[in-house]
């Protein structure tokens, strides 16, 4: 019995406000090495096919970051090497000046062998990569360069709802975020099996929470919601067919349908997700899965934009 396990093992620096220091009222001195968040410092590399980058991008414009670390952005397809440049003229990102985010990695470790993976943080005097710890990633810009902020920004991090937020983003990281790879990556029957009961288990949770509550932590906006979104938004277009996550699909879960509307709806949300390249990245890129290659035209998309009616929550 074999089940899919992530590889977690990120490289570990932060970028704090004070080096040796996190504004996290309930982190100590972070254990990592830190570089200091000063604008115009980083390069967010980032892609819109993959959902653990959108979630950076998304929180990104949330915060009102967007004039204070810049953004490059990878095509949806890469080859074993690493994630490329190729939607940039020259198919060069136009401030690191690189064809593959590969070479920020081995300016970094020369030696380095892990995988080559967005989101990235990149140093822009020493065009190296700072952290790839996606969740951190969005956590620190949160605490972190909240000196920044937009004067509007939401409280992705809400004081008294700190505790269960955690519970409720572990859950949601294991049975759904990563749960759908474990489905589709699974290499026995036993463990699809358990993968696929572990997520639509979750799903029926968050559907009978959402049913009389806007948002996951109740009437705003959170990181628990971002974290959650990515996958709903591909699930139907990728992970219901391509994953065989396909008990029903979410337009077919009316609380998750109209929750995942109501972000899509949202800027900053919507608006960072580009179908187009969520599909072709997951059919082209996974050739064991999809030897064909074809890319499939469905679903339809219109769906997305009609009225969801949460407001009332």
């Amino acid at each position: 019995m074999s089940s899919f396990e992530r590889d977690t093992d990120y490289l570990p620096d932060r970028i704090t406000l004070k080096p040796g220091r996190s504004q996290d009222p309930y982190e100590g001195a972070p254990e990592a090495p830190t570089w200091h968040a000063a604008p115009g410092a980083f390069r967010l590399v980032a892609a819109w096919a993959c959902p653990w980058a959108n979630r950076a991008i998304i929180v990104r414009q949330l915060l009102g970051l967007e004039d204070v670390i810049s953004m490059g952005v990878c095509g949806p397809t890469h080859d074993d090497r690493s994630w490329t440049f190729d939607l940039d003229p020259d198919e060069r990102d136009p401030v690191l000046d690189m064809e593959r985010l590969q070479e920020a990695y081995l300016l970094r470790d020369p030696a380095y062998e892990k995988g080559i993976t967005v989101p990235a943080m990149v140093d822009l005097a020493t065009r190296q990569v700072v952290t790839n710890d996606f969740p951190q990633i969005t956590h620190d810009l949160f605490f972190e360069w909240r000196d920044h902020h937009r004067p509007d920004a939401p409280d992705l991090w809400p004081e008294g709802d700190r505790e269960e937020m955690e519970e409720v983003m572990d859950r949601v990281y294991a049975d759904v975020n990563n749960g759908v790879y474990r489905c589709g990556f699974a290499d026995d029957q036993d463990s699809y099996d358990d993968a696929f009961k572990e997520l639509f288990a979750t799903l029926d949770w968050l559907e009978d929470r959402l049913t009389d509550r806007r948002f996951l932590m109740g009437r705003a906006i959170t990181e628990a919601d971002v974290r959650l979104f990515t996958t709903l938004a591909r699930f139907d277009a990728v992970y219901h067919g391509h994953f065989k996550c396909n008990r029903n699909k979410l337009t077919e879960m009316p609380a998750l349908w109209g929750y995942a509307r109501d972000l899509f709806q949202t800027p900053g949300f919507g608006d960072n997700i580009v179908f187009d390249q969520i599909k072709r990245h997951y059919h082209l890129v996974h050739t064991h899965l999809n030897p064909s290659g074809i890319v499939p035209d469905g679903p339809d998309l219109d769906g997305w934009l009609k009225p969801h009616g949460r407001g009332r929550l």
